[in-house]
């Protein structure tokens, strides 16, 4: 049977390919490569950028890629658009693996903002000390407001090649999932005034907002970026559902 593709860089990339490794079917796992040490996986891996849509458009008929599972970050828009374009020019079935986002419970403080530019004008003020909670990509935005005290949390340490872009920043590097407890502690060691988060969903990374919640701090919520419509699943089972209805179909 020809491989399923899957589009990483989630915790439900990593679940998804170790359901489809047990029923026998081939599949490839495919990182942006913004990590330095990525998790073990039963499935073949690959690593880096196709060049494009064409480029990925190009890898899914060299290869013979009989379906696409976009498991990738909520946020990863561009490689999800890319996607969506190549399945498109291919005719090669695709289907999101895409968390639901969060939404509010009763004791939340949550400042909304429409993305990354719009949380960074809504530090404007006077110094704080911030849980900077969106990964590593997009902290050089947050240069333009270098009064607060951040906290990062990272998965890889930082490189002294490559040195941080805001002046005045702690580091924690640390892999999750984290429990609500272990964030408390967080929070409360660094005294942190208020979190700011992706709206990213799922269970991996929401123990941040259960101790925000707990602590009474507000929370900045930066709303996902808008990406081409496509099928969507909200479990690794209902992915495995349709790679099964798929299969039957000869794809």
């Amino acid at each position: 049977m020809k491989p399923v593709l899957i589009l990483g860089g989630t915790l439900d990339a990593s679940r998804l390919a170790a359901a489809i490794a047990e029923t026998g079917r081939r599949a490839v796992l495919s990182y942006a490569g913004r990590v330095d040490e990525p998790r073990e996986q039963p499935v073949p891996v690959r690593v880096g950028g196709f060049g494009g849509a064409e480029g990925l458009a190009a890898w899914i008929r060299r290869e013979e890629i009989s379906a696409i599972i976009d498991a990738t970050h909520p946020f990863a828009a561009r490689i999800s658009a890319n996607a969506v374009a190549a399945a498109k020019a291919t005719e090669t079935p695709i289907l999101a693996l895409e968390r639901a986002p969060w939404t509010p419970e009763p004791g939340d403080d949550w400042r909304e903002v429409a993305d990354i530019p719009a949380a960074v004008a809504a530090l404007a003020g006077l110094p704080q000390r911030i849980f900077l909670a969106i990964g590593r990509q997009h902290l050089g935005d947050f240069a333009a407001a270098p009064q607060h005290h951040y906290l990062l949390r990272l998965v890889d340490p930082p490189k002294a090649t490559l040195p941080l872009p805001l002046p005045r920043a702690a580091v924690v590097v640390a892999r999750g999932p984290f429990t609500e407890a272990e964030d408390i502690a967080l929070l409360c060691s660094h005294r942190i005034d208020m979190v700011v988060a992706k709206n990213a969903g799922g269970d991996g990374a929401s123990a941040k907002l259960a101790a925000a919640r707990s602590l009474g701090l507000p929370v900045l919520m930066i709303a996902r970026p808008a990406i081409p419509r496509r099928p969507v699943a909200r479990s690794v089972a209902e992915v495995m559902g349709w790679l099964g209805h798929a299969a039957c179909l000869g794809v």
